[in-house]
């Protein structure tokens, strides 16, 4: 194998974990800590890479686009919370599944009133080559890796370092417990949920320059996010992180020896970890609601 497609297929599958655990982390918490299936997800992902797309053809800036694309998916994202997520927190998780997968239908029924139905191109807002071994890979890639590390460890620090962030992690391992000592969960659900939102619009800003934005783009990457949270354990950011790595490099180099294989590779992969560890990497035992 020519090692130059080998080193490109890995930086490029690098970058695609970087997208995946920027829209899979927040799938994870949402189960983690409140026990739904937040399938609205993949709307505010979608949403993140409209609004970078309409804002960067406006302004030329594609930053104020992130920028603005995450505010708005945090506006649409309470909304949401306070009109309908609130309302199905103490329901089955089928019962939430099939009410966010409306939200996320509705979602992209509207972003198909607003935009149209034609693809639409976002240009990469940052140009150049980074020789690595003799390779040269785009260095708007090497910023999606870096990106993602960042907010790995963003998110670590503020889980695991600060009060509102330990109280998060505390209702992920049991939800009753904490309440029981008398801390608001449901502005911890609120919070969680906004954050969650906020990082799938991150995961569509950032995604956009690699394919055609479109209304169903949210649709097509659900299979391999979902393959994610399971394979990382649900509620696990370091699961997340290292599922991420994984998939992505199994659908790059995939790809590279039999086109085919991107797409049957991470099931098996998957399938194989599962009966190995039905919880996932890192999936608890301990969780309860």
């Amino acid at each position: 194998m020519n090692a130059q497609l080998l080193i490109s297929a890995i930086v490029l599958g690098l970058s695609m974990s970087g997208v995946y655990f920027l829209l899979t982390v927040g799938l994870s918490l949402c189960y983690g800590l409140m026990r739904i299936i937040s399938l609205d997800q993949f709307f505010y992902y979608a949403l993140g890479a409209y609004m970078v797309y309409t804002i960067t053809s406006i302004t030329g800036s594609f930053w104020l686009g992130m920028f603005v694309a995450m505010l708005t998916a945090l506006v649409v994202a309470f909304v949401v919370e306070r009109l309908v997520n609130k309302r199905v927190y103490s329901k089955p998780v089928m019962f939430s599944m099939i009410l966010t997968f409306g939200v996320n239908l509705m979602g992209v029924g509207l972003i198909k009133y607003i935009w149209g139905l034609t693809p639409k191109p976002v240009a990469s807002p940052i140009v150049g080559r980074v020789m690595i071994l003799g390779t040269g890979v785009p260095t708007y890639r090497i910023f999606v890796i870096a990106l993602a590390v960042i907010v790995y460890f963003a998110v670590q620090y503020f889980l695991n370092k600060t009060i509102l962030g330990t109280a998060i992690r505390a209702g992920i391992d049991d939800a009753e417990k904490v309440k029981a000592l008398g801390i608001n969960i449901s502005r911890l659900f609120t919070i969680t949920f906004l954050l969650s939102s906020v990082l799938s619009a991150l995961a569509g800003v950032i995604h956009a320059p690699f394919v055609m934005v479109s209304p169903e783009m949210g649709m097509t990457i659900t299979a391999f996010a979902f393959m994610v949270v399971i394979i990382g354990g649900l509620g696990s950011i370091k699961g997340t992180m290292v599922s991420a790595l994984i998939v992505g490099q199994v659908v790059s180099l995939g790809a590279l020896i039999w086109a085919p294989l991107a797409e049957m590779a991470p099931f098996l992969v998957m399938i194989i970890i599962l009966l190995i560890k039905p919880t996932g990497l890192y999936g608890s035992k301990l969780m309860h609601r």
